[in-house]
């Protein structure tokens, strides 16, 4: 469960580069808000130290995410598929890709954390107590109870105000079309942590976010081939953290993307918020995940394999394309045209319903071809996508040829 990783902060954290360059070349530092009279002007520099050395005891709130990222209307694309999908009314984890989402959210500490995904239909919670993790869903009645290893016990020790929930996939891993912040705090992180001299930061005035009054952010590509128009973030006045994160792309006027909150408290929340007992009539599902010593004992073999699964990075900063080859249970089409099975020649019912949803899934985009080869296209308001018959991919905030470009590159 990537959301509950060991260490989050190596992910999602701005690091401590992103104060060091606020006064460089990536940022223009003597950019003030124009705050209104009840507030002081702050920098761009002065903001991201804020929100650099925020620290929170604990906090509960409403926060809604709105998703349109001009994915097609195929069914399964969107987690939940069909209209349920992306209405807000599906309650499944799975279904956040498009649409519009209501969560609640509570934090206390480094190792006490609860998301509630709220829908017509059901909640699905992520629940942390400690080294207790739980996942339930009211709709189907399940519920699966990790135990983390003794390690994570102590949580992440990067500071309250950053460990929240709900954190991105591992360095390295493919990107999951799921994996989208569910709170502000996740968001605006995952942006700060992109900072570097291909992205300008200045400031936009104030606003007020859930009652509160908050300064603007504004992070903005240097390279004009993003997609990706600028990203704000509306900053608590007080507490120094993210209420607010909106992406806009260069194709829509409106936010392709953007959570906030609508209520916030910054009380700790009662403890008994993180005390889960799953009610009668639910199915438990027990996984204890093994130690990070235990994982690292891994065969020569194995870890190979999975350095070779790793994506390529092609290109810098907002433009950067991933460049890797699906996984054989996926059922990605050989160069010879057939579908691969298991690396050792047996796909479970798991991977062989799996691979043939995502190949009905790719029958019904676009095709495309180049010097690079063929494949289907997924184009985006925020990203594109170029899944190839041989089974590779390629991934970015840019425009298709880019990622033709990186295929071609790496053939």
């Amino acid at each position: 469960m990537s959301v509950f990783s060991t260490h989050p902060a190596t992910r999602w954290l701005a690091p401590g580069a992103a104060v060091v360059l606020v006064g460089g070349v990536a940022l223009a530092a003597n950019h003030r808000a124009s705050a209104d009279p009840s507030l002081p002007a702050r920098s761009a520099a002065q903001l991201l130290v804020d929100v650099q050395q925020a620290r929170l005891a604990g906090l509960s709130g409403t926060v809604v995410q709105t998703s349109n990222l001009g994915l097609p209307s195929i069914a399964g694309l969107a987690g939940g598929g069909g209209a349920e999908g992306g209405s807000g009314g599906s309650s499944a984890l799975s279904s956040t890709i498009a649409g519009t989402h209501t969560w609640r959210v509570w934090l206390a500490g480094q190792d006490k954390q609860r998301l509630a995904l709220v829908g017509s239909l059901g909640e699905s919670d992520l629940i942390r107590d400690g080294r207790n993790v739980w996942m339930w869903s009211s709709k189907d009645k399940t519920a699966t109870h990790t135990v983390l290893p003794a390690e994570s016990a102590t949580g992440d020790h990067s500071g309250a105000a950053g460990g929240a929930p709900g954190a991105g996939a591992t360095p390295g891993a493919s990107p999951s079309p799921t994996d989208l912040p569910k709170t502000p705090q996740e968001a605006a992180q995952r942006a700060l942590a992109a900072l570097d001299p291909t992205t300008s930061v200045t400031t936009s005035g104030t606003s007020s976010v859930a009652g509160r009054s908050a300064y603007d952010l504004v992070l903005k590509p240097r390279d004009a081939q993003s997609l990706v128009a600028q990203v704000r973030i509306s900053i608590d006045a007080t507490k120094h953290v993210p209420l607010r994160v909106q992406v806009y792309s260069t194709k829509t006027a409106n936010p392709a993307f953007e959570v906030g909150f609508t209520s916030v408290d910054f009380a700790t929340p009662a403890a008994s918020q993180f005390a889960f007992n799953p009610p009668p009539g639910t199915k438990v599902t027990e996984r204890t995940l093994p130690a990070k010593a235990d994982l690292q004992k891994g065969s020569a073999a194995a870890r190979a394999e999975a350095a070779a699964a790793r994506p390529t990075v092609v290109g810098k900063g907002w433009t950067t394309v991933l460049v890797g080859t699906l996984p054989a249970s996926t059922g990605s089409k050989t160069p010879t045209g057939g579908t691969s099975g298991d690396r050792n020649g047996a796909t479970g019912a798991g991977g062989a319903n799996g691979a043939a949803q995502l190949q009905g899934m790719l029958a019904l985009l676009p095709k495309v071809s180049g010097s690079w080869g063929s494949g289907h296209l997924l184009s985006g308001t925020l990203f594109s996508a170029v899944v190839t018959t041989d089974g590779r991919y390629a991934v970015g905030a840019v425009a298709p040829d880019r990622l033709y470009a990186a295929l071609a590159a790496q053939k």
